[in-house]
């Protein structure tokens, strides 16, 4: 039993690529980021009607019955076991300072803050700094790939779908036991995620004409800050071709009539 968290999402990504191939329509003028439009869009639009069926209303029914205090403690709980994760993928990308916060932070709340439930680091302002594997295989120089959205996993690229089995098998909720309580666990983690993203999916339905473009465009670009988060990390944009030119001088204006004109500079 304990070894189905892990092969899921493992088959998920290592089909993604082939389904993509086999399944995707052809498009006019193919996205060069999104080459799989097709079948990501087919993908995306199973993940809406399976959102609108169950999530968004199990997540809407949760945000509406449970006391925000109790959601903020659930939130905070997760999100300890997310900064132990975070400071193993700060040090995997020789960050030392974050990895110093991230396992500050997990050690101080789940010593202190009852498991995670009270965010003692925050007020002790100890940042917080999200990593996750794909990120750390980006700051190691593995390219991007093609955006790709997995069935029920949702938007993701090629490099994130490869570090999927890496997340989940060090994922903290695997350890825990009887594997009743880690499967409530779980489905409570995508519920809560899901309700903290109410209003942001409110707002998209609203001026949003194209959900998918959007969608894509969003996650690829904050995947890409992510990634490159500090100044000494961005990549330096390649220069316009008339920028390796030298500038022509500028002529010189034309002497008044009469005098003569200036020799040219040697």
């Amino acid at each position: 039993m304990k070894a189905v968290p892990l092969r899921a999402p493992r088959i998920l990504a290592a089909l993604a690529v082939p389904l993509a191939l086999a399944g995707c329509a052809t498009v006019a003028q193919p996205n060069p980021r999104d080459p799989w439009e097709g079948f990501n869009r087919r993908s995306h639009e199973f993940n809406e009607n399976v959102d609108r069926i169950v999530l968004k209303p199990a997540a809407t029914f949760y945000r509406e019955k449970v006391p925000p205090l109790v959601r903020t403690g659930v939130s905070n709980f997760f999100g300890n076991l997310g900064d132990a994760w975070s400071a193993v993928n700060s040090l995997l990308q020789f960050r030392l300072q974050d990895f110093s916060d991230n396992y500050a932070r997990f050690q101080l709340n789940s010593s202190f803050g009852i498991l995670g439930i009270f965010d003692l680091a925050s007020d002790l302002n100890i940042d917080r700094h999200r990593e996750d594997f794909g990120q750390t295989l980006g700051r190691w120089g593995v390219p991007t790939g093609p955006y790709v959205v997995l069935p029920l996993l949702g938007p993701s690229t090629l490099r994130d779908a490869a570090a999927l089995p890496v997340e989940y098998r060090f994922d903290l909720l695997r350890t825990v036991d009887p594997g009743g309580l880690r499967a409530g666990l779980q489905t409570l983690r995508v519920i809560d995620t899901r309700a903290n993203l109410i209003r942001v999916s409110n707002v998209l339905e609203e001026v949003s004409l194209d959900k998918y473009s959007f969608t894509r465009d969003a996650y690829l670009q904050r995947r890409r800050a992510e990634v490159f988060d500090r100044e000494e990390d961005r990549e330096v944009p390649p220069p316009l071709p008339d920028e390796s030119l030298e500038p022509a001088p500028a002529a010189a204006p034309a002497a008044p009539a009469g005098q003569p004109q200036p020799a040219p500079a040697r």
